[in-house]
């Protein structure tokens, strides 16, 4: 079988966009958003990819010359629905960490526009000892601020030259966020005044929201939908019919959605002044039920999202702590929570998507920070009760972290005798690897990470009631089991 791209055919168009991320997200969110713009609103733009790790996809992407088939699936009007889309909005990817030169050169591009990135929630934070002249800093917000410099340079700070950028990380104002940080290492690298300037009146930081389910790589079915499309494509991106991104700007509105006409090709973009609703709306209630019940239900023994939601018993854990802990924890009408959420649980079960639950458990520590945090909080201030669901949810979370032997930003748990791979930040990791070698007891170890203020930006011990139901439900997973526990629990 021949391979996509002897195929098909890839379009020369100007490079607007440079992404930071070459992930299976942006990959069946943004670019494939920005193929249907060229197609049906002139936005005439193709997207550079950098690989923002050592170790990534760029090789795999050029092998196909950037092109790739994303595979959209879900039901609408009742009726299931697969659309299957070649797209060409990808022109290459670069590698910073064996092609440097190449990268930063790409900074001087006179056609370039757009910045977007999905580092993960992780991603947008600040490390120490990144300098001007690594070939690349690590962290991203000080790959952001060199890129931007050295842009500023090449073209003598001409204010015409600023760039939009879009984060697409999952933290709350997460263009702010990432603006503060690049102001940071500005100073900390002592850049000059005249680049200040020109970052605050050339460049435009947006937050922004995405709203899409991507489990990526089919890999049970790829050999068929090869047959089926006629070509090899080693990069399938399976992902679910809806999308939503919603960008906050302080800019001029119209001008950037006449810039970008995403809109305008029919996407559902909304561009706003204030995203506040939609975010917590959406990382609460979509996001904050992922993370909160992914670990319980794979160390129960389930694979993936539709088995979960099949399931029994997780899935009135699901709907205890979605419908009485996270919605009563918000502001709001609680009748559109109450009908978002229920639109949330029928994506959760489309039958099309098989979305892995060791996927999403990917930097749970700062997922659990962002999506579910506030919800364990805004419950206790707004009944004085402990949110037990959310608690046991911790308490899974904590158990899914007992491994060993990190390497690679990974290290190895086991399920039922079976090896997985847990995946985080290696401090997190180390973290739990020597708690766990150093001690069995479960209100030791539920203390240590409750109290682990870098984490939270708090101690949780402080929420008595709380830390005690934590300490509580690990203690019973860890001498009975998953499936013992949460049974019990749900059937209380």
């Amino acid at each position: 079988m021949k391979a996509i791209h002897e195929v098909k055919q890839t379009v020369a168009r100007p490079e607007k966009v440079l992404q930071f991320g070459e992930g299976n997200f942006l990959r069946a969110f943004v670019d494939w958003q920005i193929d249907i713009a060229n197609e049906k609103s002139g936005f005439n733009g193709n997207v550079v990819l950098v690989q923002p790790l050592a170790g990534g996809m760029a090789a795999m992407i050029n092998d196909q010359k950037g092109l790739y088939t994303t595979v959209l699936r879900g039901i609408q009007d009742g009726k299931q629905v697969c659309d299957m889309r070649v797209v060409t909005s990808v022109s290459r990817c670069l590698n910073a960490y064996e092609d440097f030169g190449s990268y930063i050169a790409y900074a001087a591009s006179a056609e370039l526009r757009f910045i977007v990135s999905n580092t993960t929630e992780a991603g947008i934070s600040y490390a120490e000892g990144c300098k001007l002249d690594d070939e690349p800093p690590a962290s991203f917000p000080a790959k952001v601020t060199q890129f931007l410099y050295r842009r500023y340079q090449a073209f003598k700070g001409d204010l015409s030259k600023g760039l939009v950028v879009i984060p697409c990380e999952l933290i709350d104002r997460n263009g702010e966020k990432l603006y503060e940080l690049v102001l940071k290492y500005s100073t900390e690298w002592q850049l000059e005044r005249e680049f200040i300037t020109w970052l605050e009146k050339a460049c435009t930081f947006c937050c922004s929201l995405v709203d899409r389910v991507v489990p990526g790589y089919p890999r049970t079915e790829a050999e068929q939908l090869c047959e089926q499309l006629g070509y090899k494509d080693n990069l399938l991106d399976a992902a679910e019919i809806f999308h939503l991104w919603v960008i906050e700007t302080k800019g001029n509105i119209e001008a950037l959605k006449k810039e970008f006409p995403l809109e305008q090709a029919g996407l559902n973009v909304v561009w706003t002044n204030d995203m506040t609703f939609y975010r917590t709306r959406k990382v609460r209630i979509l996001n904050g039920t992922h993370t909160m019940f992914v670990p319980a239900a794979f160390q129960f023994g389930l694979d993936t999202v539709e088995q979960s939601l099949k399931n029994e018993t997780v899935y009135k854990f699901i709907k205890k702590g979605l419908f009485e802990e996270i919605i009563p924890s918000m502001d709001g009408d609680k009748d559109a929570l109450t009908a978002y959420a229920a639109d949330v649980l029928e994506r959760f079960a489309n039958p099309c998507i098989r979305h892995m639950l060791l996927d999403i458990t990917l930097n749970s520590t700062s997922k659990f920070k962002t999506r579910d945090l506030p919800s364990v909080t805004g419950f206790i201030a707004k009944t004085g009760k402990t949110p037990r669901t959310l608690a046991f949810s911790l308490a899974a979370l904590i158990a899914f972290y007992n491994g060993k032997d990190v390497k690679d930003r990974a290290m190895t748990g086991t399920r039922n005798g079976t090896p997985y791979l847990i995946k985080d930040d290696e401090s997190v990791l180390r973290f739990f690897e020597d708690l766990y070698a150093k001690t069995a007891c479960a209100k030791e170890i539920a203390d240590a990470v409750l109290s682990n203020t870098e984490w939270w930006a708090e101690d949780l011990t402080k929420y008595t009631e709380f830390a005690q139901s934590v300490t509580e439900y690990l203690t019973v997973i860890r001498e009975k089991g998953m499936t013992e526990a949460l049974t019990a629990f749900v059937n209380a």
